[in-house]
């Protein structure tokens, strides 16, 4: 059971229990979308093709125990990994958990409802292609290059300095 007490905000990544990391997931499946690098500049390219075990539907993978077994080159992210993994969109509860940033009013931590990233519209269920269609297809990636619309982020908390924390002297009467 996981502690919706906002634990986000006070637990360290690496101090949450398995059911907390776990429940950050936002459930929006970009993370399982293909993302093109050029090699000449850098720049990333999100496409709609999804990886064979991604769910459209249920915008889930479909075999999420054994992911990393049928799927070797499936990242698991940790708190170590997060901060160094570019492509996982802004929006990314796990990157902004990291940022030390609060999550947006339709993450279903906040929310109470996971439908309501699906809702709004920001994730990308029923918008995806499987790679294993692109390979039946003899189409290429680059065909399904995409903007996933951007979500609005709540602002990151203000860094409280040393001296706010200090408390002011009472002047003696």
């Amino acid at each position: 059971m996981v502690d919706h007490t906002r634990f986000w905000l006070t637990k360290p990544m690496e101090d949450m229990t398995e059911a907390e990391w776990e429940s950050l997931c936002d459930g929006c499946g970009k993370c399982c979308t293909f993302t093109l690098e050029n090699d000449d500049t850098g720049d990333l390219f999100r496409t709609r093709v999804a990886c064979r075990l991604f769910d459209s539907a249920a915008c889930g993978c479909s075999d999420y125990a054994n992911r990393f077994a049928t799927v070797p080159t499936c990242i698991r992210l940790t708190p170590a990994t997060v901060p160094t993994l570019d492509f996982l969109p802004v929006s990314c509860a796990y990157r902004l958990v990291a940022a030390g940033c609060d999550l947006p009013d339709w993450h279903h931590l906040v929310s109470g409802d996971r439908e309501t990233i699906h809702r709004e519209g920001w994730s990308v269920r029923h918008q995806t292609i499987s790679e294993a269609q692109l390979e039946e297809d003899g189409t290429d990636p680059e065909d399904y290059i995409t903007r996933w619309r951007r979500p609005p982020l709540p602002p990151k908390p203000p860094r409280r300095t040393r001296a706010a924390l200090k408390r002011p002297r009472e002047k003696g009467i």
